[in-house]
């Protein structure tokens, strides 16, 4: 399901020249007994599951996630051509698959980007429930594209904490929407144009929850090897305490002809 790590993905229908390299990688961490992330690394679908429920089979519910989601018709064809209807209907049927195999005792949050190749260019798709995160790192500059779903979140934005105060919350991981649980496994979905030199990171909380965005973009913009940075953003979060599991993917898009300068 997922492609050797670094590798060059061709272009689907060998027309624009995109070209995709990707990196990706997990860890349990230093505190838990059991690696609860899936993920999917397959041309054009990155995305990250965070499962939830320990003993109650968040890995479930995140592996039941991710293989749904590779039942695309996309990733079995290499097409780029996914729309966000699309992959709502995944995502009901995920939510759906995991409910009946755990009873709604565990969830999983899900965050990823899909590539997607239109008549007037390539776009990132990004998909997002909870709070496992989709970045872009274009131009020097690291924005966080999704926007958790989460306890803290809601407080951030309405004002009631400060910036600093969110990332010492005590129930800063207690997220609002899920899929396999709850009332809402709505999905929200972000439309972006992919430019040359684009550099997307996808991530559970196990990562942004040991570093901070300043340390994330300083590690992206040190390793140009996308491997290598998945790498080191993971030994990074591990170092730094590790408390929670670890999954990367960082995909880098090129648009520009192998002739053309740097």
């Amino acid at each position: 399901m997922n492609p050797t790590p670094d590798a060059t993905l061709p272009p689907s229908d060998g027309k624009r020249g995109l070209r995709l390299r990707c990196g990706y990688g997990t860890d349990r961490g230093l505190r838990r007994e059991v690696n609860e992330d899936s993920f999917i690394a397959t041309d054009p679908v990155f995305a990250v599951a965070d499962g939830m429920g320990g003993h109650e089979a968040g890995d479930i519910a995140s592996g039941i996630c991710v293989r749904t989601l590779a039942e695309l018709p996309q990733v079995t064809t290499g097409v780029r051509d996914a729309t966000a209807a699309l992959l709502q209907e995944y995502v009901v049927m995920a939510d759906a698959g995991i409910r009946h195999a755990t009873g709604s005792r565990a969830g999983t949050t899900l965050s990823g980007v899909v590539v997607v190749e239109e008549m007037d260019g390539p776009y990132w798709l990004v998909l997002n429930i909870g709070d496992s995160r989709t970045y872009r790192y274009s131009h020097g500059k690291l924005t966080q594209v999704s926007v958790d779903h989460s306890e803290v979140q809601e407080l951030f934005d309405a004002g009631h904490i400060t910036e600093a105060e969110a990332a010492v919350y005590p129930r800063r991981h207690v997220v609002t929407r899920a899929l396999g649980t709850g009332d809402d496994s709505e999905a929200d979905y972000w439309l972006l144009p992919l430019e040359d030199g684009d550099r997307m990171l996808v991530c559970s909380d196990g990562l942004n929850g040991e570093l901070s965005d300043e340390q994330i973009a300083g590690i992206l913009a040190a390793e140009a090897d996308p491997q290598t940075a998945v790498d080191v953003l993971i030994q990074a979060a591990v170092h730094s305490g590790g408390r929670d599991n670890i999954t990367v993917i960082v995909v880098d898009a090129r648009t520009a002809s192998e002739d053309a300068p740097a």
